[in-house]
């Protein structure tokens, strides 16, 4: 995502169809870089622009009003932390996975916001921080075991109420745990 840490816009509809429909609108509207477009489970459909703050929000403005009566969640994230992005596309690679944090959200968009808010709030590696069967969202990161604990607070804090479904602190993972968490 380099040139576009200004900001990013992040769309979840419940319509794969007014999904589409709303990226092009968003496209149309604004100067912005289309960084996902993805249907999922339970026929949701998944966008993230980035661009410059204006843009972004003029473009979200009309992904939002385009899919009107289908949003599930919407955000614009300013100044994204430089571990987001990789962390949405897929699980990434760490050194070592020391005390694991994770936060599982109903929706996808819950989760995407709530991991730029853990890797901004303590010294962590996101390990993921994306969609997971079931049209879910979960973010995963690792780290000594206080600054896990302040990015799952962090994260938690950012969720919407009702959207929530567990926050999980493992102080020292398994080994085959963490094998398993490797990419």
């Amino acid at each position: 995502m380099a040139g576009y840490d200004e900001a990013i816009g992040f769309l979840e509809v419940s319509s794969i169809a007014r999904g589409i429909e709303a990226t092009d609108a968003m496209l149309k509207m604004a100067s912005v870089e289309l960084l996902m477009t993805l249907s999922i489970p339970r026929g949701k459909h998944l966008i993230m622009i980035g661009g410059t703050v204006a843009d972004v929000e003029a473009g979200m403005r009309a992904g939002v009003t385009t899919a009107d009566g289908v949003v599930l969640d919407s955000f614009i994230i300013q100044n994204v932390h430089p571990q987001l992005p990789p962390a949405i596309k897929g699980r990434v690679k760490v050194e070592r996975i020391e005390a694991l944090g994770i936060i599982e959200t109903k929706e996808v968009a819950p989760a995407i916001y709530a991991g730029d808010a853990a890797v901004k709030a303590a010294n962590v590696e996101l390990i993921e921080a994306r969609n997971q069967p079931g049209g879910k969202g979960m973010v995963v990161v690792t780290g000594d075991i206080g600054a896990v604990r302040s990015a799952v607070a962090a994260a938690v804090a950012t969720v919407k109420p009702g959207m929530l479904i567990a926050e999980v602190i493992i102080p020292y993972a398994h080994e085959a745990l963490r094998k398993s968490l490797m990419p």
